[in-house]
Formats: structure tokens, sequence, C-alpha cells
């Protein structure tokens, strides 16, 4: 049997003047209390024990408690709030030093303050409620937040830390000066939420937290939208980040699972792996990032499947040592480079088609630095579909570039392996290899090139076997300066041009054609023109034959032939 307790501060029958008089008499009875608050403003520091039930008796916001400082509510046993106003400063306004605290239609004001603190072993419940500039601290309780509004928080809006586990479904959190959510060596459940304007990571991860976000929203962040670091671990569902600096980011050993999510005009990047930092990625879209869709730097080493990239400036980039693994990626629209691989990083792309980019793939970097592409198609780029320069590595099987300037070009030290790939409809060459690099191709075929099939120049070294150069404009092959190496089992077909520009150091081993060989004077050394200078007479800067010379003579005659040989 529950017992009923009247608070009024006009008095009343059996009415108590304040609150802290009716807790007393519902304290000496030890039963269950309901206590009812009539409207006004009530300035106490409220203890309450036991079961114990506040209630605003008409309606929300119509009964406010408080003090200019210090403590509002301390709660210990199995206590419930209906529509108070409770506001403090400089302390923990509302604190659950034992049992349960539930939190309904409640509004907290604690500017400067801990909100509400769950302390260990309690359980804390808000729903329908209003925090306002304080923070919601549980540490190593239990909590569970529905359907609330949390409005600039002076840093955490809310705090899950030391064990805590705590679920936030459904709210609103704006303008926090640090963090919407924080979760650190503890876990957490956000789903359905609204998170906006906050100064730092909308919702982080830290301290080998567990963290799982799914459906929210989070717009307008001066960082990440959802960061996990050190260690953390969690996944992300079918969530949308809009405005922020990064999407989505991993660092320092963190490895989540990111599926579903819409990341749109992130300042910086979408998503972000670095500093040891893994992750899976699946069925993402990253629309207009400012500077990389998909960033792997430092050691990260995420795995990308099945995202769409579209706008924005590069499409893939892997950096400083990083790593990943990249399957089924569309990318689209950009007005940078699609894939990039530099600086002693490794990466795989599987099924991978990149349209309407200015660049395909540039990898660059010592010879630590490889790529490795399988099943990947370029079509309509504005330069070269695959470029590869420093001392990097790279392997293409099965990749099709169509519709730009250039197929592949390596150059520099670098290394270019090709297998059954084909180049189409390029304006100046199929394959090109510059510098010093090394070319070797099988089963490469080069269709409707505006110059070149295959070229070399410089030093470099090209080994192409059982491939064909089709309609191409200028020639099938072409070799210039010291470039060297063999073309073996080739066929190059066409109505125009010629079949190879020979430089003589390139071995042609069953070549098929019916087009010419053109071969090409090697470069030598020229001599200068002979000049005989003879001083008072005439000078000849070339051979000159059967003529008569006279100088410094008084008396000359000159005898010209006529064309049957006598003289005249």
């Amino acid at each position: 049997m529950v017992a009923k307790y009247v608070v009024s501060p006009h008095g009343g029958r059996r009415a108590h003047p304040d609150i802290s008089s009716a807790l007393r008499a519902a304290a000496a009875r030890g039963r269950a209390a309901l206590i009812e608050i009539a409207p006004g403003r009530y300035e106490e520091t409220l203890t309450v024990r036991g079961e114990v039930q506040l209630v605003a008796a008409q309606g929300p916001g119509s009964v406010v408690v408080g003090r200019p400082r210090g403590a509002v509510l301390d709660a210990l046993g199995s206590v419930r709030v209906h529509g108070l106003v409770l506001t403090g400063r400089d302390a923990d306004v509302v604190g659950c030093h034992a049992g349960t605290l539930t939190l309904e239609h409640t509004e907290i004001r604690a500017p400067g303050a801990v909100a509400v603190h769950a302390r260990p072993n309690t359980s804390v419940t808000l729903r329908d409620s209003v925090v306002l500039h304080g923070r919601t601290l549980f540490s190593g309780s239990a909590g569970l937040v529905e359907r609330c509004r949390f409005t600039d928080a002076a840093d955490n809006a809310i705090a899950a830390i030391e064990g805590a586990h705590v679920s936030v479904q459904d709210s609103r959190i704006e303008g926090s000066r640090i963090h919407g959510v924080r979760v650190s060596d503890a876990r957490a459940e956000v789903t359905g939420c609204e998170l906006t304007g906050t100064g730092s990571a909308a919702v982080m991860a830290d301290a080998r937290a567990e963290l799982t976000v799914t459906g929210c929203v989070i717009t307008a962040v001066q960082a990440e939208g959802i960061m996990f670091i050190e260690q953390s671990r969690g996944s992300v569902t079918d969530t949308r980040v809009t405005d922020a600096r990064h999407g989505i980011g991993a660092a320092t050993g963190a490895d989540p699972v990111v599926r579903g999510c819409v990341l749109t005009d992130c300042h910086d990047t979408g998503i972000n792996v670095q500093t040891s930092a893994r992750g899976r990625f699946e069925d993402c879209r990253v629309v207009g990032a400012g500077n990389v869709s998909v960033f792997s730097t430092k050691g990260g080493a995420p795995e990308v499947h099945g995202v769409h990239v579209s706008g924005g400036n590069v499409g893939i980039a892997v950096t400083d040592g990083a790593r990943g693994r990249f399957t089924g990626i569309g990318i689209e629209g950009l007005t940078g480079t699609a894939l990039r691989v530099y600086d002693e990083s490794r990466a795989v792309f599987e099924r991978v088609r990149v349209d309407r980019c200015p660049a395909g793939l540039e990898v660059r970097g010592n010879g630590g630095t490889t790529a490795e592409l399988t099943g990947v198609e370029f079509q309509d780029f504005d330069l070269t579909a695959v470029t590869v320069v420093g001392q990097a590595r790279v392997t293409l099987k099965d990749v099709t570039a169509r519709r730009g300037v250039v197929g592949f070009g390596v150059g520099e030290e670098a290394q270019l392996l090709v297998r059954d790939s084909h180049v189409t409809a390029v304006s100046s060459g199929g394959a090109l290899a510059f510098g010093s690099a090394r070319l070797v191709a099988r089963n490469l075929t080069v269709t409707g090139s505006g110059a070149l099939g295959l070229y070399g120049r410089d030093s470099a070294y090209v080994d192409v076997a059982d491939s064909e150069f089709a309609e191409c404009a200028s020639a099938g092959a072409g070799f210039d300066d010291t470039c060297g190496g063999r073309l073996v089992d080739c066929v190059v077909s066409g109505t125009e041009g010629v079949a190879v520009r020979d430089n003589g150091l390139v071995d042609l081993v069953s070549l098929r054609t019916s087009l010419p060989v053109v071969r090409q004077n090697t470069k030598r050394t020229e001599l200068p023109p002979t000049i005989i200078n003879i001083f008072n007479g005439p000078v000849f800067n070339e051979s000159v034959h059967h003529v008569q010379l006279a100088w410094n003579n008084d008396n000359v005659v000159q005898q010209q032939s006529e064309g049957d040989g006598s003289p005249t």
C-alpha cells in the first residue's frame, strides 16, 4: 500500500509546507510513498530514501526545486521523479548514490555542473526529460535514456565511464562543447538519436569501450561524427553524418564495424582510419568529401566492401605506411584522383569501378609501396587510368581503361605488371614506360589509340608477350632513346600507321602484322662542319670540287667548257 502525501506552500488539510517535511514523514512511516507537490518554487536540498515518488500535481514544469549552489536531489533507494524542474550549480544537481532513480518529464538545469550523476552499482533512467547545460554521467552504473533532449552541455552531454552500461534511445543532443556521447571503458548503445553542433566528435568511444550506434542522424560537427580510439570496438549501422569534419573515424588500435551509413559533405574525410586502427566498412555511401572520401594512413588497415563514393576530391587514399583492402567499390564524378597509394603503403583493389574522374590510380613511393588491382574498370578519365612512379610496384589483372588519354603508365624506377587487361579509345597511348621503369605485360589488348598502343622511352625496359594492338593511329608500338626489352608473340592490326617504330634495342619475336616495321636510326654524335678560312680569298663551308681559284694576281684567264667539252 502506497502512502500519499501532499505538499503545498499555501497550506491545506494535511498538506506539508515543503517537500523535505513530507519526506521526513514518509521516512518515519517506512512505507512506499507518493508525494504530490503543488505548483511553486521550492528552495530545498532533497535527500530521498526508500521507495518514493515525487510528482508535480499540476503537470510537468509547474514545480521548481533548487538552490543557488550545491546539490538538489540525492537518491538512495527506489526513487521516481515526475514533472519537476531541478536547478543547481557547482555540484551534482541530481545524484543517485544507491538503488534506482527514474526521471520522467523532468527538466534539469545545471550550468557548469553535473546534471545527473549515476554512481557505481546504481541504475538511472531518464525518460521524456530535458537536460540544460550540464552533463549526465554514468560511472560504473546502468543507464537508460529515452526520448530526452540535452542542450548546450559545458563538456559532454552524456558520459558512460568505468564499466557503465548505458542505452540512449530516440533522443536529441545539441550544442555540446565536447562530445554528445562519450563512452570510456564502458558499454553503450545509441539508437535513433539526433546529434548536432558538438565541438568535438559527436559520439566518442575510447579506452577499450564497446559502442553500438544504430539509425542516428549527426550534423554540423566540428570534428568526427563518430570516433573509435584506444582499442575500442563496436558497430555503426544505418546512420547518416552530414557537415562534419570527418564522417566516421578509427585510431590507435580501434576496430569498428560500419554498415549501411551515409556520410555527406564532410569537410575533410568521410571514412578515416589511422594509427594501427582497423575496421570493416560495408555498403556505405560517401558524398562530397572535401579532401578524401576514404582515408587510411599512418598504419591504418581497414577492409572496405560495397562502398560508393561520389563527388568530392580524392576517392580512396592509402598513405604513410597504411594498408587497405577495397572490394566492390564504385567511384564517380570526383575532381581529383580516384585511387591513391603513397609512401610505403599497400592496397588491394578488387571489383572497383571508376567513372568520370581526372585520374584513376596513382601509386608513388619506395619499393615498399604496392598496389594490386583485380577486376577494376576505369572509364572517362581526363589523364591516365594508372600511374606508377618512384620505386613502387603495381600488379594489374583484368583491368580495363576506356576513354581517356593514357591507359597505363610507369616511370622513374617503378615496376608495373599487367595481365589480361584492356585499354580502349585513349588519345595518346595504351601503355607507357619511361625513365628506368620496368613494364611487364601478358595478354594486354589496346584498341583504338589515337597515337601509340605501346610506348617506351628513356632507359625503360618493356617485356610484352601474347598481346594485341589494334587500330592505333600512329603505331602499334614505339620505342625511343635507349629503351630496351622484347615484344614476343604479339599482334598489331589496323589500316593506318605502322606496326612498330623500332629503335633497334627491343627484340621483336614472332610479331604478326600486315603493317610495316620502321627502323629508326640510332642516335650518334654529329661532327661539326669543316670550315677552311682563306684570308683575302673565298671562304668554303662545304666540300668544293672542279673549280679553279686565283687571288693576288694582276691577270686572270678564265676558261669555260661547252657541253661537248671543247674550251671557249
